[in-house]
């Protein structure tokens, strides 16, 4: 790698991205709204990402349900993972 390449980022920094351009988008519309649009984008980009290992749309097909368990039971744990941080956290981000 050259030394000149740029850094790779971080999974943070990656989510961060995404956060803020659904707070720019929050301010034109409202939160419903934005709130929707992420999920759907990122179950398109879910299945984009997953489904090119299948050269066979029967395969895909027998790997459906599998798929959608794997992908809403990670999605179940990060929600559990941010409701607790916002728990721990409630006094802090409601403050006046």
């Amino acid at each position: 790698m050259s030394e000149n390449a740029p850094a790779e980022k971080t999974f943070q920094e990656r989510c961060d991205e995404f956060i803020a351009v659904a707070n720019q988008q929050n301010a034109a519309t409202d939160v419903d709204n934005v709130n929707a649009a992420i999920l759907f984008s990122a179950a398109r980009f879910n299945v984009f990402s997953n489904v090119r290992q299948f050269d066979d749309v029967e395969k895909l097909k027998q790997e459906k349900q599998n798929m959608v368990d794997y992908f809403s039971q990670r999605y179940r744990e990060m929600m559990e993972q941010n409701l607790e941080e916002y728990i721990e956290r409630f006094d802090d981000y409601n403050q006046n």
